[in-house]
């Protein structure tokens, strides 16, 4: 990923950094060195996933899991077990719902029948909605009166919740919900266990994109530790989740304190929902406005970008994207000194012009390739006259930079599989949106230097450059047909962490 050197036989690693490339004589200059030979296979530079949740999927073991739960007897039987297999939390917790896959739909009354006045929380597998039972509803207070004022609290013909919340609301309801579960010491095995798993896919490094004051705390005492298996960049976020109101946390230390193993990233915020993306276009000839619109973002954000912060702001619709550029262009005559690195995570929906106006303002697309999946199934017949869902190639045709990344739990993982899905298009076999396809090689570029250059690490890791942390990934293909990229070995700070099983 080097593009004054692409391409090299021999890479030399000392104390963790590379320190020498070049062609196959160079061997020679390193007699007492201890050789490895790769026998013909790709060495890049390790996967750096620029947007995901680790310090939160690290934690779904605990919860019930709703992915395979098609009835709502099967629903009340998991929450009944989870009440008995953590029965000190103060909350009982299912994670991973998602109505599209299973069918399952439920209230508040379904869950009320087994959980009794113990608040409880089946979270959907955005994190941008989820149904309480009505102890969780009281909890945070949340009534008529609430559903009254707020259309992202359903409610039913009488006015009364029922259960659902989307987007402020269910990050209130998320982040209470979570603190039952963060025992810092437990926290930080789980964490340390899921980066180990990171590394078996190539992923040496991390982009944890929602990191509210206990994450960092965690995150902060596994670094003293020595107990963190990867890279995070950790990007500050309001308590509570899906909010932009960041407080002292202004006050604290700036993007880009730290070091390789811990550095705090840009802070996060929201443009449109998640459940409730923010559109604006034309529908068969006909304009359709629809979604939720964070209205506190351009001055939160403008506030964040005096205090000299770098900022990322999560936005899917195109009027959500639309929002974040214009914001990022006023903020921009706060610091003009600066390099601001803006990020626009997701980028779910945009036009060409849309996107020619994020490379005015000097944006980064945090993309997420593997959405193809889920927006695939999702979108069925929605389709804009005027702009396109997961618009790869128009970003990139528009020289926007692009970062690859999962939002791990809401998307796959897998760098490799995602690049497949960004190449091929396909979801449940159904070709969605060819004309965005962007080639698997791209996509290495994209989850390489394109992470490193998002979270301002493009000094440290993302090539194969002297100086640069010897974080990196062995390639092999598989098959004769398509091509398909498994990943051999991998090698974190020049240790070889990981080796394929058949390898």
């Amino acid at each position: 990923m080097d593009p004054q050197r692409p391409t090299a036989e021999v890479i030399v690693i000392s104390d963790g950094r590379i320190i020498d490339i070049g062609d196959a004589q160079l061997a020679k200059a390193y007699p007492t060195a201890v050789h490895h030979d790769i026998g013909g296979a790709m060495l890049i530079p390790a996967f750096i996933d620029a947007h995901c949740h680790l310090s939160i999927v690290a934690l779904q073991p605990l919860w019930g899991d709703c992915s395979a739960t098609r009835t709502i007897d099967e629903l009340q039987q998991l929450l009944e077990q989870q009440a008995r297999r953590k029965p000190q939390a103060e909350w009982i917790r299912a994670d991973s719902w998602d109505e599209l896959v299973t069918g399952l739909m439920f209230d508040r009354h379904d869950l009320d029948a087994v959980t009794g006045d113990q608040p409880a929380i089946v979270m959907h597998s955005t994190y941008h909605q989820c149904v309480l039972n009505s102890a969780g509803l009281e909890n945070l207070g949340i009534g008529r009166e609430a559903a009254r004022r707020d259309p992202l609290i359903v409610a039913d013909d009488r006015g009364d919740p029922t259960g659902l919340v989307l987007e402020r609301s269910a990050g209130r309801a998320h982040s209470a919900s979570m603190r039952s579960y963060t025992d810092p010491d437990r926290w930080a095995e789980h964490i340390e266990r899921r980066a180990t798993h990171l590394l078996s896919l190539g992923i040496t490094a991390v982009h944890d994109a929602a990191c509210d004051p206990a994450t960092e705390a965690v995150y902060a005492t596994m670094a003293r530790a020595g107990q963190l298996p990867i890279s995070v960049l950790a990007m500050p976020h309001p308590d509570p989740f899906l909010t932009n109101a960041f407080g002292d946390r202004l006050d604290g230390a700036p993007t880009g304190s730290g070091d390789e193993t811990l550095r705090v990233g840009p802070l996060k915020f929201f443009a449109d929902g998640g459940a409730a993306p923010a559109f604006d276009v034309h529908l068969g000839g006909e304009r359709l406005v629809m979604g939720y619109r964070h209205p506190d973002l351009l001055s939160e954000l403008k506030l964040a970008v005096e205090r000299g912060f770098r900022v990322g702001v999560h936005a899917m619709g195109n009027q959500g994207v639309a929002d974040t550029v214009e914001a990022f262009r006023q903020a921009s005559r706060v610091r003009r000194d600066d390099d601001h690195r803006f990020r626009i995570e997701h980028v779910g929906m945009a036009s060409p012009a849309l996107a020619r106006e994020a490379v005015e303002v000097g944006a980064v697309g945090v993309v997420q390739p593997g959405f193809v999946e889920h927006v695939g199934r999702s979108a069925g017949e929605f389709q804009p006259d005027d702009a396109s869902w997961l618009p790869f190639a128009t970003l990139a045709d528009a020289g926007l930079v692009l970062a690859g990344s999962s939002d791990d739990p809401c998307g796959p993982v897998n760098p490799l599989e995602c690049a497949r899905f960004g190449e091929h298009r396909r979801s449940e076999g159904i070709v969605f949106g060819a004309d965005q396809s962007v080639s698997t090689d791209d996509w290495l570029t994209a989850y390489t230097a394109g992470s490193a250059f998002a979270g301002g690490q493009e000094h440290e890791r993302g090539s194969l450059t002297v100086g640069k942390v010897a974080d990196l990934v062995v390639l092999g293909e598989q098959g004769d047909g398509p091509r398909e990229l498994s990943v051999l070995e991998t090698w974190a700070r020049g240790r070889l962490v990981h080796v394929a099983d058949d390898n």
